[in-house]
């Protein structure tokens, strides 16, 4: 029996972008992307791209390191929709973010008479006023005043050699979009300016992070992006990886036996190797452990109510965005044999006139699938199949069906 005084802190992290205690599965990313920080030409940008709950912001995260110990300056935040809104809002998002990297950097006299400045100081520092002060000189389009601000920065970096070049990193990039109607193109703009000054030598490099819809539409703005952009794809973790993500934590606070063999093979069974999820239940299943142990009680691993918990917190919110002919829609994809990867609408259709629901014509699946890829329960790939863009989904369907049929 544990001792009411004694702690044993949960060494499990669950949450949107929190590093776990130990990130497992991901060198094979890890040693991509040490390819792309030793291009001389940026020839290849990066998308990183994955369903929520795998860990793309972790590794974004660890990607930053690795680029600054590399000789790389590292930019970027999250996306905001209201980036995407308008060229001059992108402008904007991509000024201040670069000018924390670059207000350190210099700019000669001689490049200051070339935009504009007319004082007699020797240099200037490359502060946010000074690059707006670029950008509004330079004549042109959005487009061309960005390559130009990015012009002057090439040519501070040129003094340097401590400098290997700037990496603007971008997450929820998806959020990202062109707007005809608006005659905004913020997106292309984005692609064209990079294409461009990477044509002309400078190591600017562009990394993207976010769900698997961000990609197709890098493509369908500009389809020269294909080539722009090596995609890494992340996907669940392998059971021996889900293995170390559980043991390794308990290890580091001497709490290896915490677990049985027998509750670690439920939790990677029952989290699908998804990061999130085995942080989520490992959590959970601690602090159980903690207090069973304190009462001196044995071990259990209470999966059922964890689901309960896991149900509530993580995918009720999605599911409660559809509705009643949608959950139906839902329920026959969630009976597919192929339910966790690519479905077809033909697929659907098919399955539904076996089930108790009302059979689903091709139109009417294709409609609806549209109204869910809007509330994010479902995504099309470039192919034109879909998946769930949410990961365990047709699992949490079918407990929520089998729990609806009592």
């Amino acid at each position: 029996m544990l001792p009411m005084g004694t702690e044993l802190s949960n060494p499990f992290r669950p949450g949107a972008g929190h590093m776990p205690p130990y990130l497992a599965g991901r060198e094979l990313e890890k040693t991509e992307f040490s390819r792309l920080l030793g291009q001389d030409v940026i020839l290849d940008n990066c998308v990183l791209t994955g369903l929520r709950g795998v860990g793309k912001t972790v590794l974004l995260d660890t990607f930053r390191p690795m680029a600054v110990s590399a000789g790389w300056l590292w930019v970027g935040t999250d996306l905001s929709e209201s980036a995407s809104i308008s060229e001059a809002n992108l402008a904007t998002r991509l000024l201040a973010d670069l000018a924390v990297a670059t207000s350190s950097l210099t700019l000669r006299v001689d490049d200051l008479r070339s935009v504009g400045f007319t004082s007699n100081q020797e240099e200037k520092s490359l502060s946010f006023e000074v690059l707006a002060h670029v950008y509004d000189a330079t004549p042109g389009l959005a487009v061309d005043k960005i390559k130009g601000v990015l012009a002057i920065v090439h040519r501070a970096l040129q003094d340097r050699s401590d400098i290997r070049g700037i990496i603007f990193a971008y997450d929820e990039a998806q959020n990202l979009a062109d707007h005809a109607e608006e005659k905004q193109y913020p997106l292309s703009v984005l692609l064209d300016t990079f294409q461009s000054i990477q044509r002309m030598g400078y190591r600017f490099m562009l990394v993207l992070v976010g769900l698997p819809t961000l990609f197709p539409k890098l493509v369908e703005a500009r389809t020269f992006s294909e080539r722009m952009f090596h995609v890494v794809f992340l996907d669940r973790l392998d059971h021996e990886a889900s293995r170390a993500a559980i043991e390794v934590p308990l290890k580091t606070i001497d709490q290896v036996d915490a677990l049985s063999l027998e509750s670690i093979e439920v939790v990677i069974d029952t989290s699908g190797g998804y990061p999130y999820f085995i942080q989520f239940m490992c959590r959970e299943v601690y602090d159980v452990f903690v207090q069973q142990k304190r009462a001196g009680e044995r071990m259990t691993v209470p999966i059922g109510e964890i689901l309960r918990k896991l149900d509530t917190d993580f995918f009720a919110g999605r599911w409660n965005k559809a509705t009643d002919r949608q959950r139906e829609l839902l329920a026959v994809i969630a009976r597919l044999e192929n339910a966790d990867s690519e479905f077809t609408v033909q697929e659907i259709v098919q399955e539904s006139q076996s089930g108790p629901e009302k059979p689903f014509g091709s139109s009417h699946a294709n409609q609806i699938l549209a109204a869910l890829a809007e509330h994010g329960l479902v995504y099309k790939n470039r192919h034109g199949k879909y998946s769930f863009a949410v990961p365990l989904m047709g699992r949490f369907i079918s407990r929520q069906w089998a729990a609806a049929a009592g």
